[in-house]
């Protein structure tokens, strides 16, 4: 019976912490980072794992972890590009990025860059990336548009950006609303993983 009330608590905490985040359309501020620190236990499609192993990264490669939060695919993907490739961390909150920047400095990673913007600013070099992440970021970008122009500039031809959403987030939106603004940038679909109301869908260039 304890577990249970312990499970009621967490889920209480989450609803009330989701429904104040909601009135803000800017990103999840800092303070509720421990709630995108952690892996979604309801859905597999948002599991760090699962949305590394999709992109299929190969050592050298460069990444763009775009919105990366306190870092929860920050590492990983670092890790898996290993010290040939780089991934840079962009975040338009200093204080997430500090928190990134602490886990790096922790596991003595040195392929991971810091960049302080937000999307559609133009701070974005231009074909450098082989890849680029939106992981439950696409509803918290105020001019979505201009972002996603950025992001396709930014990859290398044959580049993809691989967008993660999930109806637990509080901005979710559906793929058809993510595709037709990306369509508009220039992508094209080459991939769907998952379900309507909790999927990662891949972006090419």
């Amino acid at each position: 019976m304890t577990a249970l009330y312990i499970v009621l608590g967490l889920i209480a905490i989450i609803v009330i912490a989701s429904l104040i985040w909601r009135r803000d359309t800017l990103p999840c501020p800092s303070w509720l980072a421990w709630m995108v620190e952690m892996d979604n236990p309801f859905t597999e499609v948002n599991r760090a794992r699962v949305i590394v192993g999709l992109l299929e990264l190969a050592p050298g490669m460069r990444v763009l972890d775009a919105g990366c939060g306190p870092g929860r695919l920050t590492l990983p993907l670092a890790e898996t590009v290993g010290p040939l490739g780089e991934v840079t961390a962009l975040d338009i909150q200093d204080e997430m990025l500090a928190r990134v920047r602490r886990k790096v400095e922790t596991v003595g990673f040195q392929n991971v860059k810091f960049l302080h913007a937000g999307l559609g600013e133009g701070k974005l070099p231009q074909a450098y990336f082989d890849r680029a992440l939106l992981v439950t970021v696409f509803g918290e970008i105020p001019d979505q548009e201009s972002a996603l122009k950025e992001i396709y500039k930014a990859l290398k031809p044959g580049g993809v950006l691989s967008v993660t959403e999930v109806i637990f987030d509080p901005h979710f939106h559906r793929r058809e609303t993510v595709l037709k603004v990306a369509q508009a940038a220039g992508f094209k679909e080459k991939n769907f993983f998952g379900k309507k109301l909790a999927y990662t869908m891949h972006l090419e260039k």
